[in-house]
């Protein structure tokens, strides 16, 4: 082989690999027309938004505000006898239960610094 056909060689293999970037390119570009074609049809079957109208609306006696209560652990019930055994129907529905002190934990002068780090605190 002489050096005439070595550069004809790399020539074309440089113009290969742009012809399949031009051909990757086309691929991307027309998956991209495609789902978005696709995506377009989805939407023109689904429902309209819905109307002012149909909107929800506030309850007649207003909005609805959160409420805040301190919660305390419901143990589970022990069973009276070792082999006896609780159903779920003698559970409890929750976890916690309200607690009989409803009053904020306040911090107090000479407590622990923030987040519990144990330092000094309030000097």
């Amino acid at each position: 082989m002489n050096t005439a056909s070595l550069e004809l060689l790399a020539v074309s293999s440089q113009q290969l690999g742009v012809f399949a970037a031009f051909i990757g390119g086309m691929f991307v570009s027309a998956a991209l027309i495609w789902a978005v074609r696709l995506g377009m049809s989805i939407r023109d079957r689904e429902l309209p938004p819905p109307d002012p109208e149909e909107q929800p609306h506030l309850p007649p006696t207003g909005p609805v505000h959160e409420t805040r209560e301190v919660r305390e652990p419901d143990e589970v019930p022990h069973a009276t006898q070792e082999s006896e055994r609780l159903m779920p129907y003698e559970l409890h529905h929750a976890p916690s239960r309200r607690g009989e002190h409803q009053e904020r934990k306040r911090w107090h002068p000479g407590s622990s610094g923030s987040f519990g780090s144990g330092g000094p605190g309030h000097v």
